[in-house]
C-alpha cells in the first residue's frame, strides 16, 4: 500500500513539473515576441554597429516560417575606401563559401548594409554558381531598397530559395 501511494505521489509530482514547464515555455515565447525591438533606419554615415543593430532587428521581424532560430546575417559595408572594399571582398568570400557548401533547409541567410545596390551586387555575385534548386526550403532575406528587389529576387528564383524582401525604412 505504501509503495502504491508513493508511486501515485511521484507520478503526480512529475506531472506537475511537466505542466509547469509547458506554461513556462509558452510564457517565454510570449516574452520573446513582445521584446522584438523596432530600430529606426540609421542615417547615412552611421557607424557599422548601428547598421548591424538595425539589420538584426529587421531579421527578427522576418523570422516567420524559419525553423532555425539562428539566422546567418551578413552585413555588407558601404563606402569606397580601401577598408570597405577589403571588408566586402572578405564578406563575398564568406558568403560564396557558404553557398558552395550549401545551407540546410529551415535556415535563413540575411543580407543588409547601408548601400542597397552594393548589398544586392554581393548577393548576385555570391549566388552566381548556386545550383538550380540547391536552396529549397532555405530563406534568403534581402534588406534593401525597392529598386534592387526585383533583380535579387530573379537571381535567386532558380535556386529554389524562399525569398523575402524588407525595405530599408
Amino acid at each position: 500500500m505504501l509503495n502504491k501511494s508513493l508511486s501515485i505521489l511521484l507520478a503526480t509530482c512529475a506531472m506537475a513539473l511537466v505542466l509547469s514547464a509547458c506554461d513556462k515555455k509558452e510564457a517565454d515565447v510570449a516574452v520573446v515576441e513582445e521584446t522584438v525591438e523596432v530600430v529606426a533606419l540609421p542615417p547615412a554615415g552611421s557607424p557599422p554597429a548601428e547598421w548591424k543593430k538595425y539589420l538584426a532587428a529587421v531579421v527578427m521581424q522576418n523570422m516567420q516560417g524559419v525553423k532555425s532560430n539562428r539566422p546567418y546575417m551578413y552585413f555588407v559595408p558601404g563606402g569606397t575606401d580601401g577598408k570597405a572594399e577589403v571588408d566586402r571582398s572578405n564578406q563575398l568570400d564568406n558568403v560564396s563559401l557558404a553557398v558552395a557548401r550549401g545551407v540546410l533547409p529551415g535556415n535563413m541567410l540575411a543580407f543588409g548594409g547601408p548601400e542597397s545596390a552594393t548589398t544586392a551586387n554581393l548577393i548576385l555575385d555570391a549566388f552566381i554558381d548556386a545550383g538550380d534548386g540547391s536552396f529549397k526550403d532555405v530563406t534568403v532575406l534581402f534588406v534593401g531598397s525597392q529598386a534592387d528587389n526585383e533583380r535579387v529576387k530573379e537571381a535567386l528564383a532558380r535556386t529554389g530559395a524562399t525569398y523575402k524582401f524588407a525595405e530599408m525604412k
